[in-house]
C-alpha cells in the first residue's frame, strides 16, 4: 500500500509540472505567433481564403469578403447567407456542374461565376477550390480561394467588342484585305479577297499567298522592307495574280501591326483592284491623244484644201470659156478630177478631226444599216451577216452619207480581217448611259442608240488597239490603204456627240461599237437643205469677199468677175466691217472665211449683223461644217461652202443664197 509521498518526490513533480506548464506557455506563444503569420499572410492575399462545406456554407472567410459582398463575415459563419446566395442565378447551374465534375475527378477545380453584392454591384469571380474527403470518401469540407477578376472580365470584353468591330470593318470593306503574320504568313483574308482573288484561308493553310508576279516581287520586297524599317504606312501600285491566272492592277496600303511594347506582330494590307478605273484611265489618255491629233489633222486639212482652192480656181479660171475640143481642156478637166480626189481625201482628215454632220435628217439607223448590209453582202458573199435589230430602236439626227462611210469602212475592215470568209454580226440597241461609263469619252450621259459590228476574223493585239483610230496608221500592204478608213469613222462619231468603243483579241476576232445620242422625240423626218445643179450661174451683184490668204482672194475675185459680178476685197474681219460700212448700199452679199486672225468669220458675222440686220453673208471655209460654222448658221447666216470649190459650185451657192 502506497505511503505518503517523500518531500523530495513532491519537489520533483512540482518541477516537473512548472516544465510542463512552461511548454504549455511556449506552444501557445507560438501558435499564437503562428495564427497571427498565417492571419497577416492571408490578410494580404489578393485572393479571398475560405473553408466550407458541400451545403456552401462557410465555416471561415477572410475578411475581405466584407468589402466585396457587402456581409459580415459572422453573417457567413453563422449560415445567415451561403455562397450559393451570392451567386447569379443564370451562373449557378454550371458552378454545381464544375463541382460535381471535381468531385469525380482529382478532387480541385476552377470555375468562373458572377456574384451579386449586398447593393446589388455584379462581380465576376474565379475560385480555385480543393474538395476534402475522409477514408471513405465522405466530403469533409471544401477549402480554396476567390479571385476578383471583373476588370479583367471587362477588359476581355472590350477586347472582343474591339475584335468584333475590326472584324466588321474588314468584312464591309469593299477592297480585298489580308492580315499577315511577322514571316509574312497570312492569318485572316476577308470576304471580298476570297472573292476578288479566289484563295480562302484554308487554301493557305502553312503556305504564303502566291500571287505576286515575277516581275514585282523586288519591288514588293523594297516597300515590306520599308514598312518594317520606318514602321510607317507604305502605298504603291502594283499587279497581282488571282487563283485562276488573271492579272489585276492592284493599288495597296499597307500598315505595321504591334505588340504593346510596340514590336511588330506582322502587317494588314488592303488592296484595291485599279484594273478598270487603269483601263478608263487609258481610254481618256487615249481620247485626248486623239483630240490632239485631230487638231492637228484638221489644220492640215483645212491648209491643204486652201492650197487646192487656188488650183481649182485656176484651173476653173483657165478653162472658162473653153471647148471640149480645145487642146488643153482634157488636162485642165484631169486637173480638176485630182482636185476633187484631194478633196476626198481631206474630207476624211477632216471627218476625223472635226468634220460636222454635213446635211443631218432625224432617222431610224435599222432601215439605214439594212440597206447597206444588203448592198455589202451583195458584192462579199464570202460574208455571212447575222442581224439583230432593235425594236421601236431610238431616233437619232445624223448625216446619212457619213454613217453610210462609217459603216462601209468598218464593213471593209472587218473583211480585210477575214481573207477566208467569216461571219459579221450586226446589232442594234437602245441604251442609257450614266457618268460611270461615258467619263472618259468627255460626252454626257443619257439615252444612246449602241451598233454592234463584230467580226470572227484575226483580230488585233494591245498595241495595235492603242492606235487603230490614228490618221495614217495602218497594217495593210502598201496600196491596201493609207490609213483614214477608222481615222474617219472615230471623227464622224465623235462629231455626232458619240463615241466609239473597240474590244479585240489575238485570233478571237474584233468588235466595234458606236454609240450615238439618240432624240426624245418619236418623229422621223428629213431636213435636207436645196440642192445645188452643177449648171453656172451668173449675176451683176456687188460681193464682198473676205480672206486673209492673198492667193484666194485673187483666185476668187477673177472667178467672181467672170461671171459678171462686181467685187470689192478685205484681208481681214476688221478691214471688211470698215468697208461694209462705207458700201453697204452697194454690197449685196459678203463671202467670209471661216478661220482668220484677228476676228474670225464668226465675230466678223456679229458685227456685219449689228450694222445690217438683213446683210446676206457666204460662209467659206476649207474646215467642213463643223460646231462653230454651224453655230453661225443657227444664228442666220445664209450659207456655207467648203473649199475648194470651183465655178460652177460657187456660181450656184451665190445665187441661191441671194435668190432665197
Amino acid at each position: 500500500m502506497g505511503g505518503k509521498p517523500t518531500y523530495e518526490e513532491l519537489e520533483q513533480k512540482i518541477k516537473a509540472l512548472e516544465k510542463e506548464h512552461v511548454v504549455r506557455k511556449n506552444t501557445e506563444a507560438a501558435l499564437r505567433e503562428s495564427e497571427e503569420k498565417y492571419r497577416l499572410l492571408v490578410k494580404n492575399l489578393p485572393s479571398i481564403v475560405y473553408k466550407g462545406y458541400d451545403d456552401w456554407s462557410v465555416e471561415f472567410f477572410d475578411d475581405k469578403i466584407e468589402r466585396l459582398s457587402g456581409y459580415r463575415v459572422d453573417q457567413f459563419k453563422s449560415k445567415q447567407i451561403t455562397i450559393l446566395d451570392l451567386i447569379v442565378y443564370e451562373d449557378v447551374a454550371s458552378a454545381k456542374e464544375s463541382f460535381i465534375r471535381a468531385l469525380k475527378a482529382d478532387k480541385s477545380y476552377i470555375r468562373e461565376f458572377r456574384i451579386r453584392s449586398r447593393t446589388g454591384n455584379i462581380h465576376w469571380m474565379q475560385e480555385r477550390g480543393q474538395i476534402i474527403c475522409d477514408d471513405t470518401g465522405r466530403i469533409e469540407y471544401v477549402s480554396g480561394v476567390f479571385f476578383d477578376i471583373t476588370d479583367r472580365k471587362h477588359a476581355e470584353q472590350v477586347l472582343r467588342q474591339s475584335e468584333t468591330r475590326l472584324k466588321a470593318v474588314f468584312e464591309a470593306n469593299p477592297d480585298p484585305m489580308v492580315v499577315y503574320d511577322a514571316n509574312g504568313y497570312p492569318l485572316y483574308l476577308n470576304p471580298e479577297f476570297i472573292n476578288v482573288f479566289g484563295w480562302s484561308t484554308e487554301d493557305l493553310k502553312g503556305r504564303r499567298i502566291p500571287f505576286v508576279p515575277d516581275d514585282q516581287i523586288e519591288i514588293t520586297s523594297q516597300k515590306i522592307k520599308e514598312l518594317y524599317d520606318h514602321q510607317k504606312p507604305v502605298r504603291f501600285e502594283t499587279t497581282r495574280l488571282t487563283k485562276y491566272g488573271q492579272l489585276l492592277d492592284i493599288f495597296i496600303s499597307a500598315a505595321i501591326i504591334k505588340d504593346s511594347e510596340r514590336e511588330p506582330l506582322g502587317m494588314v494590307v488592303n488592296l484595291t483592284d485599279i484594273t478598270e478605273k487603269k483601263r478608263l484611265e487609258t481610254r481618256l489618255h487615249g481620247a485626248q491623244r486623239m483630240e490632239a491629233i485631230g487638231t492637228l489633222a484638221g489644220g492640215i486639212a483645212h491648209d491643204f484644201n486652201n492650197l487646192m482652192m487656188g488650183i481649182q480656181g485656176n484651173a476653173s479660171l483657165l478653162l472658162f470659156n473653153k471647148d471640149a475640143d480645145h487642146p488643153d481642156y482634157e488636162q485642165l478637166r484631169n486637173i480638176e478630177k485630182h482636185v476633187l480626189l484631194g478633196a476626198d481625201l481631206t474630207k476624211q482628215l477632216l471627218g476625223f478631226a472635226r468634220g460636222g454632220k454635213y446635211e443631218v435628217e432625224v432617222m431610224d439607223l435599222n432601215d439605214l444599216i439594212n440597206r447597206e448590209n444588203r448592198m455589202f453582202n451583195r458584192t462579199k458573199k464570202e460574208i455571212a451577216f447575222h442581224e439583230q435589230f432593235e425594236k421601236d430602236l431610238w431616233p437619232v439626227k445624223v448625216s446619212k452619207g457619213q454613217i453610210e462611210q462609217v459603216l462601209l469602212d468598218l464593213y471593209v475592215n472587218a473583211w480585210q480581217a477575214m481573207p477566208g470568209g467569216g461571219d459579221l454580226y450586226v446589232q442594234t440597241e437602245n441604251i442609257f448611259l450614266d457618268q460611270n461609263v461615258i467619263w472618259p469619252f468627255q460626252i454626257i450621259p443619257g439615252k444612246y442608240v449602241k451598233i454592234s459590228v463584230t467580226d470572227t476574223g484575226i483580230g488585233m493585239d494591245e498595241t495595235i488597239l492603242q492606235r487603230i483610230f490614228e490618221p495614217f496608221f495602218t497594217t495593210k500592204e502598201m496600196g491596201r490603204g493609207i490609213g483614214l478608213g477608222l481615222a474617219s469613222v472615230y471623227g464622224i462619231i465623235k462629231n455626232h456627240g458619240g463615241f466609239i468603243d473597240v474590244h479585240s483579241e489575238k485570233g478571237k476576232g474584233t468588235s466595234f461599237c458606236i454609240y450615238l445620242p439618240a432624240l426624245n422625240t418619236q418623229s422621223i423626218f428629213k431636213n435636207k437643205n436645196i440642192e445645188s445643179t452643177d449648171k453656172m450661174t451668173c449675176g451683176t451683184e456687188t460681193i464682198l469677199l473676205v480672206d486673209d490668204e492673198d492667193m484666194i482672194i485673187d483666185v476668187s475675185r477673177q472667178l467672181l468677175e467672170k461671171i459678171g459680178y462686181t467685187v470689192l476685197t478685205a484681208a481681214s474681219g476688221g478691214e471688211a466691217i470698215e468697208i461694209y460700212k462705207n458700201h453697204l448700199e452697194e454690197i449685196s452679199l459678203v463671202i467670209i472665211d471661216m478661220i482668220m486672225p484677228g476676228l474670225n468669220g464668226g465675230e466678223t458675222y456679229d458685227e456685219l449683223k449689228k450694222i445690217n440686220p438683213d446683210v446676206k453673208v457666204l460662209l467659206a471655209s476649207g474646215y467642213s461644217l463643223d460646231g462653230q460654222a454651224q453655230n453661225i448658221i443657227d444664228r442666220g447666216c445664209n450659207g456655207f461652202i467648203q473649199k475648194p470649190f470651183n465655178i460652177n459650185k460657187l456660181s450656184n451657192k451665190i445665187r441661191t443664197v441671194l435668190d432665197t
